[in-house]
């Protein structure tokens, strides 16, 4: 999709929504998700088309936006891209941690020390996804509600990360299609509702 059609499609998805559409990060997002994984990679980092939505009643911030950054240098240079559900509100308490689609070279890190965090009840899960993060207690806390290991055990090949009043969720090296967006978010506010501190 052209970089204009898709803007004007996201424009679309977001008064459909209920959000506002900015085609730059006017309102300096990056400065609050610096200190994700995702956004210490690489260079050039640029977020671009997001969808912004406040709500008073949850008290959050919603952002869904594309994100690209540069690998590599000269002739051999890689541009990754993304889109990013990053959700801002005080209803959320998490530990920092990083969740990602487990690959063979993550099980023989294991064999050498390297740490995942599993649930023995849920298998799959476990089997699936490489969860790290320096307060493993905390982790297992939060994370380990039934609710959210199923979610993940059926929802495959997503990335998470969590930090305190800050949440973002996304497929590595996936741009979504505009029409892809409004389920996108509901996936996003699912976890959202599965990990908030109950009132």
């Amino acid at each position: 999709m052209a970089l204009d059609n898709r803007k004007e499609a996201l424009e679309r998805v977001a008064f459909n929504m209920g959000m506002k559409y900015l085609p730059k990060d006017e309102w300096g997002q990056y400065r609050l998700l610096k200190d994700f994984r995702l956004f210490r990679r690489g260079r050039h980092r640029r977020i671009t088309n997001l969808l912004i939505k406040r709500d008073e009643s949850l008290e959050l911030t919603l952002n869904v936006f594309d994100y690209r950054f540069v690998i590599g240098g000269g002739n051999h240079h890689r541009r990754i891209k993304q889109t990013v559900f990053f959700i801002e509100s005080k209803k959320l308490g998490l530990p920092d941690f990083l969740m990602k689609p487990e690959k063979l070279f993550h099980k023989l890190g294991e064999y050498l020390g390297m740490q995942d965090i599993d649930f023995e009840a849920f298998p799959d899960f476990s089997n699936q996804y490489l969860l790290q993060g320096d307060d493993e207690d905390y982790i297992r806390s939060v994370l380990g509600k039934p609710d959210f290991l199923r979610f993940f055990t059926t929802e495959k090949n997503w990335s998470l990360e969590g930090s305190n009043y800050y949440l973002i969720f996304y497929r590595r090296k996936k741009i979504l299609a505009p029409a892809e967006i409004q389920n996108f978010v509901e996936k996003g506010m699912k976890i959202f509702k599965i990990l908030k501190v109950n009132d």
